[in-house]
Protein backbone atom coordinates (compact mmCIF):
# COMPACT_ATOMS: atom_id res chain seq x y z
CA UNK A 1 0.00 0.00 0.00
CA UNK A 2 1.57 3.18 -1.01
CA UNK A 3 1.74 6.52 1.68
CA UNK A 4 -1.31 8.21 0.21
CA UNK A 5 -3.53 5.00 0.11
CA UNK A 6 -1.95 4.81 3.48
CA UNK A 7 -3.53 8.23 4.48
CA UNK A 8 -6.74 8.24 3.08
CA UNK A 9 -7.73 4.65 4.52
CA UNK A 10 -6.34 6.11 8.13
CA UNK A 11 -7.96 9.49 7.74
CA UNK A 12 -11.64 7.75 7.55
CA UNK A 13 -11.23 4.89 9.39
CA UNK A 14 -10.33 7.31 12.02
CA UNK A 15 -13.28 9.54 11.46
CA UNK A 16 -15.34 6.54 11.22
CA UNK A 17 -18.12 5.87 14.48
CA UNK A 18 -19.67 2.85 16.35
CA UNK A 19 -23.47 3.28 17.65
CA UNK A 20 -24.94 2.00 20.22
CA UNK A 21 -26.31 -1.28 17.61
CA UNK A 22 -22.50 -1.63 16.84
CA UNK A 23 -23.43 -0.08 13.25
CA UNK A 24 -20.94 2.07 12.21
CA UNK A 25 -21.44 5.53 10.36
CA UNK A 26 -19.74 8.92 9.28
CA UNK A 27 -20.81 12.53 10.17
CA UNK A 28 -21.15 14.44 6.87
CA UNK A 29 -20.33 17.42 8.73
CA UNK A 30 -17.22 15.48 9.97
CA UNK A 31 -15.56 14.54 6.52
CA UNK A 32 -16.77 16.95 4.02
CA UNK A 33 -13.99 19.61 4.15
CA UNK A 34 -11.87 15.96 3.68
CA UNK A 35 -13.60 15.78 0.62
CA UNK A 36 -11.98 19.15 -0.72
CA UNK A 37 -15.49 20.82 -0.05
CA UNK A 38 -15.23 23.87 1.58
CA UNK A 39 -18.93 24.87 1.94
CA UNK A 40 -21.55 23.02 3.25
CA UNK A 41 -24.14 23.73 0.83
CA UNK A 42 -21.97 22.34 -1.87
CA UNK A 43 -21.31 19.17 0.10
CA UNK A 44 -25.36 18.72 0.28
CA UNK A 45 -25.88 18.61 -3.59
CA UNK A 46 -23.45 15.61 -3.75
CA UNK A 47 -25.73 14.18 -0.78
CA UNK A 48 -28.87 14.79 -2.61
CA UNK A 49 -27.34 13.42 -5.69
CA UNK A 50 -25.83 10.18 -3.80
CA UNK A 51 -29.90 9.73 -2.37
CA UNK A 52 -30.79 9.63 -5.96
CA UNK A 53 -28.68 6.96 -6.93
CA UNK A 54 -29.42 5.18 -3.28
CA UNK A 55 -33.11 5.25 -4.70
CA UNK A 56 -32.15 4.17 -8.23
CA UNK A 57 -30.19 1.21 -6.55
CA UNK A 58 -33.43 0.15 -4.85
CA UNK A 59 -31.80 0.68 -1.43
CA UNK A 60 -33.93 2.66 1.33
CA UNK A 61 -32.50 5.99 1.80
CA UNK A 62 -33.47 6.29 5.01
CA UNK A 63 -30.94 2.97 6.41
CA UNK A 64 -27.59 4.99 4.72
CA UNK A 65 -28.36 8.28 5.06
CA UNK A 66 -29.78 9.49 8.49
CA UNK A 67 -30.81 13.07 10.02
CA UNK A 68 -28.67 13.22 12.76
CA UNK A 69 -28.84 17.34 13.65
CA UNK A 70 -26.93 19.15 16.29
CA UNK A 71 -27.27 22.27 18.44
CA UNK A 72 -24.34 24.93 18.75
CA UNK A 73 -24.67 27.53 21.85
CA UNK A 74 -24.04 31.13 20.06
CA UNK A 75 -22.48 33.97 21.22
CA UNK A 76 -25.35 35.78 22.58
CA UNK A 77 -27.05 33.00 24.00
CA UNK A 78 -29.03 30.92 22.36
CA UNK A 79 -28.39 27.96 20.61
CA UNK A 80 -28.63 27.20 16.71
CA UNK A 81 -29.44 23.86 14.88
CA UNK A 82 -26.47 22.63 12.48
CA UNK A 83 -28.07 19.86 10.20
CA UNK A 84 -25.83 16.34 9.64
CA UNK A 85 -26.72 13.21 8.18
CA UNK A 86 -24.80 10.33 9.79
CA UNK A 87 -23.56 7.87 6.81
CA UNK A 88 -23.36 4.35 6.40
CA UNK A 89 -19.95 3.21 4.17
CA UNK A 90 -22.33 2.48 1.08
CA UNK A 91 -23.63 6.10 1.65
CA UNK A 92 -20.06 7.63 1.40
CA UNK A 93 -19.31 5.68 -1.46
CA UNK A 94 -22.17 7.08 -3.42
CA UNK A 95 -21.34 10.18 -2.28
CA UNK A 96 -17.53 10.30 -3.31
CA UNK A 97 -19.49 8.81 -6.61
CA UNK A 98 -21.24 11.69 -7.13
CA UNK A 99 -19.23 14.35 -5.83
CA UNK A 100 -16.87 16.82 -7.85
CA UNK A 101 -14.70 14.83 -9.85
CA UNK A 102 -12.16 17.46 -9.95
CA UNK A 103 -11.10 17.05 -6.78
CA UNK A 104 -8.12 15.15 -5.78
CA UNK A 105 -10.34 13.92 -2.48
CA UNK A 106 -12.65 12.64 -4.42
CA UNK A 107 -10.83 10.10 -6.70
CA UNK A 108 -8.85 9.21 -3.28
CA UNK A 109 -12.57 8.37 -1.37
CA UNK A 110 -14.17 6.78 -4.36
CA UNK A 111 -11.41 4.32 -4.70
CA UNK A 112 -11.00 3.60 -1.36
CA UNK A 113 -15.27 3.66 -0.25
CA UNK A 114 -15.56 1.44 -3.42
CA UNK A 115 -13.10 -1.04 -2.26
CA UNK A 116 -14.19 -0.97 1.34
CA UNK A 117 -17.78 -1.50 0.25
CA UNK A 118 -17.33 -4.28 -1.92
CA UNK A 119 -15.17 -5.91 1.00
CA UNK A 120 -18.03 -5.33 3.20
CA UNK A 121 -20.34 -7.08 1.00
CA UNK A 122 -18.82 -9.90 0.18
CA UNK A 123 -17.66 -10.44 3.61
CA UNK A 124 -21.50 -9.60 5.16
CA UNK A 125 -22.67 -12.51 2.74
CA UNK A 126 -23.75 -15.38 5.34
CA UNK A 127 -22.29 -18.25 2.22
CA UNK A 128 -18.95 -16.11 2.47
CA UNK A 129 -18.35 -16.31 6.17
CA UNK A 130 -19.05 -20.13 5.83
CA UNK A 131 -15.79 -20.75 3.85
CA UNK A 132 -12.77 -21.86 4.73
CA UNK A 133 -10.37 -23.28 1.65
CA UNK A 134 -9.47 -21.91 -1.58
CA UNK A 135 -11.50 -24.28 -3.70
CA UNK A 136 -14.92 -23.21 -1.36
CA UNK A 137 -14.16 -19.09 -2.20
CA UNK A 138 -13.22 -19.89 -5.77
CA UNK A 139 -16.76 -21.68 -6.35
CA UNK A 140 -18.46 -18.94 -4.40
CA UNK A 141 -16.40 -16.46 -6.38
CA UNK A 142 -17.65 -18.12 -9.19
CA UNK A 143 -20.92 -18.29 -9.12
CA UNK A 144 -20.99 -14.58 -8.37
CA UNK A 145 -18.87 -13.44 -11.15
CA UNK A 146 -22.06 -15.98 -13.37
CA UNK A 147 -24.45 -13.88 -11.99
CA UNK A 148 -22.90 -10.28 -12.26
CA UNK A 149 -21.97 -10.78 -15.76
CA UNK A 150 -25.52 -11.10 -16.62
CA UNK A 151 -25.88 -7.94 -15.07
CA UNK A 152 -23.15 -6.35 -17.19
CA UNK A 153 -24.65 -7.97 -20.28
CA UNK A 154 -27.73 -6.29 -19.22
CA UNK A 155 -26.34 -2.95 -18.42
CA UNK A 156 -24.55 -2.89 -22.06
CA UNK A 157 -27.73 -3.99 -23.88
CA UNK A 158 -29.01 -0.91 -22.56
CA UNK A 159 -26.23 1.11 -23.48
CA UNK A 160 -26.26 -0.15 -26.94
CA UNK A 161 -24.18 -3.68 -27.10
CA UNK A 162 -26.71 -5.49 -28.94
CA UNK A 163 -25.04 -8.17 -31.00
CA UNK A 164 -22.86 -10.80 -30.19
CA UNK A 165 -19.46 -9.29 -31.55
CA UNK A 166 -19.93 -5.85 -30.01
CA UNK A 167 -20.64 -7.56 -26.93
CA UNK A 168 -17.01 -9.39 -27.17
CA UNK A 169 -15.28 -6.13 -27.82
CA UNK A 170 -16.90 -4.56 -24.58
CA UNK A 171 -15.89 -7.40 -22.61
CA UNK A 172 -12.22 -6.87 -23.76
CA UNK A 173 -12.51 -3.44 -23.03
CA UNK A 174 -12.67 -3.93 -19.36
CA UNK A 175 -9.62 -6.71 -19.63
CA UNK A 176 -7.61 -4.39 -21.25
CA UNK A 177 -7.95 -2.02 -18.65
CA UNK A 178 -7.85 -4.51 -15.80
CA UNK A 179 -4.96 -6.55 -17.47
CA UNK A 180 -2.50 -3.61 -19.01
CA UNK A 181 -3.88 -3.66 -22.29
CA UNK A 182 -4.30 -7.64 -22.45
CA UNK A 183 -7.48 -8.52 -24.39
CA UNK A 184 -9.08 -12.09 -23.94
CA UNK A 185 -6.54 -13.96 -26.71
CA UNK A 186 -3.71 -12.13 -25.22
CA UNK A 187 -4.91 -13.50 -21.47
CA UNK A 188 -5.24 -17.02 -22.79
CA UNK A 189 -1.98 -17.33 -24.14
CA UNK A 190 -0.25 -14.87 -21.12
CA UNK A 191 -1.96 -17.81 -19.12
CA UNK A 192 -1.45 -20.98 -21.00
CA UNK A 193 -4.49 -21.66 -21.91
CA UNK A 194 -6.54 -22.74 -24.98
CA UNK A 195 -9.46 -21.10 -26.70
CA UNK A 196 -11.52 -23.36 -25.63
CA UNK A 197 -11.03 -22.93 -21.78
CA UNK A 198 -12.63 -20.00 -20.01
CA UNK A 199 -10.48 -17.37 -18.68
CA UNK A 200 -12.83 -16.81 -15.67
CA UNK A 201 -12.67 -21.12 -14.63
CA UNK A 202 -8.65 -21.01 -14.25
CA UNK A 203 -9.09 -17.88 -11.81
CA UNK A 204 -8.13 -18.03 -8.09
CA UNK A 205 -9.77 -16.57 -5.80
CA UNK A 206 -7.79 -13.17 -5.40
CA UNK A 207 -8.41 -12.76 -9.29
CA UNK A 208 -11.92 -13.61 -9.23
CA UNK A 209 -12.37 -10.91 -6.63
CA UNK A 210 -10.97 -8.52 -8.92
CA UNK A 211 -12.53 -9.17 -12.48
CA UNK A 212 -16.28 -9.43 -9.76
CA UNK A 213 -15.14 -5.76 -8.45
CA UNK A 214 -14.51 -4.71 -12.55
CA UNK A 215 -18.25 -6.31 -13.25
CA UNK A 216 -20.20 -4.59 -10.32
CA UNK A 217 -18.29 -1.41 -10.95
CA UNK A 218 -18.70 -1.15 -14.75
CA UNK A 219 -22.62 -2.57 -14.56
CA UNK A 220 -23.45 0.33 -11.88
CA UNK A 221 -21.73 3.21 -13.82
CA UNK A 222 -23.02 2.19 -17.19
CA UNK A 223 -26.69 2.14 -15.21
CA UNK A 224 -26.28 5.52 -12.80
CA UNK A 225 -24.70 7.99 -15.84
CA UNK A 226 -27.33 6.54 -18.32
CA UNK A 227 -24.60 5.63 -20.71
CA UNK A 228 -25.49 5.39 -24.58
CA UNK A 229 -23.42 4.16 -27.46
CA UNK A 230 -21.16 1.25 -28.33
CA UNK A 231 -18.23 3.41 -28.25
CA UNK A 232 -19.15 5.29 -24.71
CA UNK A 233 -19.63 1.57 -22.92
CA UNK A 234 -16.74 0.47 -23.80
CA UNK A 235 -14.59 3.61 -22.61
CA UNK A 236 -16.43 3.21 -19.15
CA UNK A 237 -15.60 -0.66 -19.21
CA UNK A 238 -11.87 0.18 -19.80
CA UNK A 239 -11.81 2.95 -17.30
CA UNK A 240 -13.37 0.66 -14.50
CA UNK A 241 -10.66 -1.81 -15.54
CA UNK A 242 -7.77 0.99 -15.06
CA UNK A 243 -8.88 1.96 -11.69
CA UNK A 244 -9.22 -1.81 -10.58
CA UNK A 245 -5.77 -1.90 -11.55
CA UNK A 246 -4.72 1.12 -9.82
CA UNK A 247 -6.64 0.17 -7.28
CA UNK A 248 -4.66 -3.22 -7.04
CA UNK A 249 -1.07 -1.53 -7.11
CA UNK A 250 -2.09 1.27 -4.45
CA UNK A 251 -2.53 -1.62 -1.85
CA UNK A 252 0.61 -3.55 -2.94
CA UNK A 253 -1.18 -6.34 -4.59
CA UNK A 254 -0.05 -8.57 -7.19
CA UNK A 255 -1.49 -7.58 -10.91
CA UNK A 256 -3.70 -10.49 -12.28
CA UNK A 257 -1.85 -11.31 -15.22
CA UNK A 258 0.66 -11.89 -12.87
CA UNK A 259 -1.63 -14.91 -10.46
CA UNK A 260 -0.68 -18.41 -11.39
CA UNK A 261 -3.29 -20.10 -13.54
CA UNK A 262 -5.67 -22.45 -11.04
CA UNK A 263 -6.90 -25.76 -11.97
CA UNK A 264 -10.02 -25.66 -13.91
CA UNK A 265 -13.11 -25.23 -11.94
CA UNK A 266 -15.01 -27.52 -13.68
CA UNK A 267 -13.38 -29.94 -11.63
CA UNK A 268 -13.73 -28.31 -8.65
CA UNK A 269 -17.19 -28.64 -9.19
CA UNK A 270 -17.26 -32.19 -10.36
CA UNK A 271 -15.66 -33.38 -7.14
CA UNK A 272 -18.42 -31.23 -5.12
CA UNK A 273 -21.13 -33.06 -7.12
CA UNK A 274 -19.36 -36.36 -5.95
CA UNK A 275 -18.94 -35.84 -2.64
CA UNK A 276 -22.50 -34.49 -2.23
CA UNK A 277 -23.89 -37.78 -3.62
CA UNK A 278 -21.35 -39.71 -1.49
CA UNK A 279 -22.84 -37.66 1.62
CA UNK A 280 -26.11 -37.75 0.39
CA UNK A 281 -25.59 -42.27 0.29
CA UNK A 282 -24.89 -42.01 3.94
CA UNK A 283 -27.53 -40.10 5.12
CA UNK A 284 -29.78 -42.56 2.99
CA UNK A 285 -27.79 -45.35 4.45
CA UNK A 286 -28.07 -43.91 8.35
CA UNK A 287 -32.01 -43.19 7.95
CA UNK A 288 -32.51 -47.10 6.56
CA UNK A 289 -30.47 -48.24 9.61
CA UNK A 290 -32.95 -46.15 12.11
CA UNK A 291 -35.72 -47.34 10.31
CA UNK A 292 -34.66 -51.08 10.74
CA UNK A 293 -33.64 -50.88 14.65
Amino acid sequence: MNELTKEVASLFETLRHVNESGGEYWSAREIYPYLGYTQWRRFEDAIERAKESCKSASQPIERHFADAGKTSPMPNGGTKEIPDIHLTRYACYLVAQNGDPRKTEIAQAQTYFAIQTRYAEIQQMEEYQRLSTEEEMRLFLRQQMREHNTELAEAAQKAGVKEPWDYARFQNAGYKGLYNGMDEDAIHSHKGLTKSQKILDHMGSTELAANLFRATQAAEKLNKDHVQGKANANHVHYEVGQKVRKAIADIGGTMPEDLPTAESIKRIESKQRKLGKVEQKKLEQSNDEKESD
